[in-house]
């Protein structure tokens, strides 16, 4: 699961294993990507129940925090609340921490944001990252980009092609490609990225990879 943050917004990228031949994809359930608020979502990795308790606790407090205070919460409360609740699992001996790690994406008036909350409750805020299997490999990927000058549009065919290198076919089960974005062609509403533009993104990544084995 990857996030970049872009000069124009931020984009989420996951991998949805395919388990059965039946499967419907990642629009018949079992989503990694949650809209919580009109311009905020959440990517998360791990105990897909856990996720979606997360998913279902960030939409809840963006939505009390509207009632009470008349406008969206921030991206950096948001973290901030998700945090705690992360790190309330861990400390009584009746529950068990929470098997998923989330990344935050949000744009309001301090311009897009990206944050990371781990299953310890600890945060921080992202140019790029990554988080779940061949993570490590991920970031190291992301390290070469040039986040400042990279679009949101470009940034979803890196996601794709990061993705597509860190998976093992030897070893990984095949996987459908979600995403999604909040940025200035969405008039900052997280919303998922066009399924045209990802299967364009998908197939570049997939031509780079077998280029890159016949030159070898």
């Amino acid at each position: 699961m990857i996030g970049l943050r872009c000069k124009d917004g931020v984009v989420l990228g996951a991998e949805q294993p395919v388990v059965s031949k039946l499967h419907v994809g990642a629009g018949g359930g079992g989503r990694r990507l949650h809209t919580v608020d009109v311009g905020m979502g959440v990517a998360v990795s791990g105990v897909l129940p856990d996720g979606r308790q997360i998913a279902n606790r960030a939409a809840a407090e963006a939505s009390n925090y509207k009632s009470f205070y008349g406008e969206a919460m921030p991206g950096h409360v948001m973290c901030d609340r998700l945090a705690a609740f992360s790190h309330l699992f861990t400390l009584y001996w009746h529950l068990r921490p929470m098997g998923t790690c989330a990344l935050l994406a949000a744009y309001d008036k301090n311009g897009p944001q990206l944050y990371q909350v781990d299953p310890s409750g600890v945060s921080h805020r992202f140019f790029g990252t990554a988080t779940g299997k061949g993570k490590q490999q991920a970031k190291t990927q992301i390290e070469k980009l040039n986040l400042e000058e990279l679009t949101c549009r470009e940034a979803v065919k890196e996601i794709a092609r990061i993705i597509h290198t860190v998976h093992d076919e030897a070893k990984d089960k095949p996987f459908e490609l979600e995403m999604s974005w909040v940025c200035d062609e969405t008039e900052r509403r997280h919303e998922r990225v066009p399924r045209d533009l990802v299967r364009e993104a998908d197939e570049a990544a997939k031509r780079a990879l077998e280029e890159a084995d016949m030159s070898d």
